[in-house]
C-alpha cells in the first residue's frame, strides 16, 4: 500500500494507485490522478463521467458496464477513451474515487 498526501491528509491507496477508502475521494484528488491518467485538464464532461460513476457507485455498490455508462451519460466510447485515455476502468474509475473495477466496466 502507499499514500498520498491531499490537503494535510494521508490518504490511502492500493497496489493499483487507486483510494483504498472511496469515503476518502474529494476534487483536489481528481486534480492529482488526472495527471497520472495523462488528463491534462478537467472538463465539464470529464465532471459528467466522474459524477455520473460516483453517483452510480453510492446506488450499487459498483461501477456500471462501459455499455450503460456510454448509454447514460450519452458518450460514445470513444470520447471516453479521448476523454480518460487510460479507459474507463483504470481512467475514469479512479478519477471517480472508486475501487478498482474486477469486472468489465
Amino acid at each position: 500500500m502507499s499514500f498520498i498526501a491531499v490537503e494535510g491528509k494521508q490518504v490511502e491507496l492500493d497496489e493499483d494507485g487507486f483510494l483504498v477508502e472511496p469515503s476518502d475521494w474529494n476534487e483536489a484528488i481528481v486534480s492529482i490522478f488526472a495527471k497520472s491518467e495523462d488528463v491534462e485538464e478537467l472538463t465539464e464532461e470529464h465532471w459528467k463521467v466522474i459524477n455520473y460513476l460516483r453517483e452510480y457507485f453510492k446506488k450499487f455498490g459498483m461501477a456500471p458496464m462501459v455499455r450503460k455508462m456510454c448509454k447514460d451519460t450519452g458518450l460514445t466510447l470513444k470520447q471516453i477513451y479521448e476523454l480518460f485515455p487510460t479507459g474507463p476502468a483504470k481512467g475514469a474509475c479512479k478519477l471517480a474515487g472508486l475501487p478498482k473495477p474486477t469486472g468489465c466496466v
